[in-house]
């Protein structure tokens, strides 16, 4: 494990809709792409992966009893859609009791393989158990789709879950890098800049500070009982990993620094999500994060 290795982060803003919208269908790095292929079942595939927060990395569809279920292994390209699923408990049955977890009963993202496209929507249930999740339309390619959770009830009452499966998005597939690593951009305005210094296995703080026209930003609306919300993936297997914000909120007036409890347990490259709300409107900044 490498020590004293400071974080180096980009950040590419992008905004959004209205709470509940996904991020915007097809976010890039901005970046040219590396290459052009189509994309075949299965191409995404198990992706092993490390995280150990309370709800796991995420990469696998069965934990302690608990499992990810879907009809669902191809999605249709360039239009809206409805990804369907069930979770099932230790005793085989749709699991429909929920703890609420910043104000959400069940957070669900889709990522694709290079880590673009990325979408943070709260499903709906109906009563026998079965989720449905409302996407943007998705670009060509092999996606994750994770479902984070809570039981209210049963064995695992109480417990984090993070579950996923994946599926194929048939087409002509563009695959993008990374872009260059920064630690400040500007986008919609703002001017983003992010201060920590992160090593593998340990937690640290992380800092965000927002700023605009020079003047820092107070304004920041709650969102999901908070002034931020920031998810993480890992390069090359899209391992999960939820940074947990420190900062109360007091009303409509947060910033212009925000603080979170990052522990990423993995070197390489970490693309991280924070959104953030201002006048009613979500912005999405994508991040990428080396660690050590």
């Amino acid at each position: 494990m490498a020590t004293g290795t400071a974080a180096v982060l980009a950040l590419t803003l992008a905004a959004c809709g209205s709470d509940d919208d996904p991020a915007m269908p097809g976010m890039r790095h901005n970046a040219s792409p590396e290459a052009t292929r189509s994309a075949a079942p299965g191409a995404m595939g198990d992706m092993p992966g490390m995280h150990q927060a309370a709800g796991g990395n995420g990469l696998a569809g069965a934990r302690d009893g608990y499992r990810l279920d879907s009809p669902d292994s191809t999605l249709t390209a360039g239009r809206r859609t409805a990804y369907r699923f069930t979770v099932t408990g230790p005793d085989g049955k749709p699991v429909t009791s929920f703890t609420l977890d910043q104000t959400k009963r069940m957070h669900f993202y889709a990522i694709r393989s290079d880590l673009t496209g990325f979408q943070h929507v709260h499903p709906t249930m109906a009563s026998d158990g079965t989720w449905t999740a409302g996407l943007s339309p998705l670009a060509s390619g092999a996606w994750r789709m994770f479902a984070a959770f809570t039981p209210d009830g049963g064995r695992g009452k109480g417990k984090d879950f993070v579950l996923s499966r994946t599926v194929t998005v048939p087409g002509t597939v563009t695959r993008t890098p990374l872009p260059a690593a920064t630690t400040s951009t500007e986008a919609d305005g703002y001017t983003v800049t992010v201060k920590g210094e992160l090593m593998a296995g340990m937690a640290h703080p992380l800092t965000v500070r927002i700023t605009k026209g020079g003047k820092p930003v107070t304004d920041l609306q709650p969102y999901l009982d908070t002034y931020a919300h920031l998810t993480a993936f890992h390069e090359g297997d899209a391992a999960f990993a939820h940074l947990h914000p420190t900062t109360e909120v007091h009303g409509d007036h947060g910033g212009p620094e925000l603080s979170f409890h990052a522990e990423l347990p993995s070197s390489g490259n970490w693309r991280l999500f924070l959104q953030f709300r201002t006048g009613g409107r979500l912005h999405t900044a994508a991040l990428t994060l080396r660690v050590g």
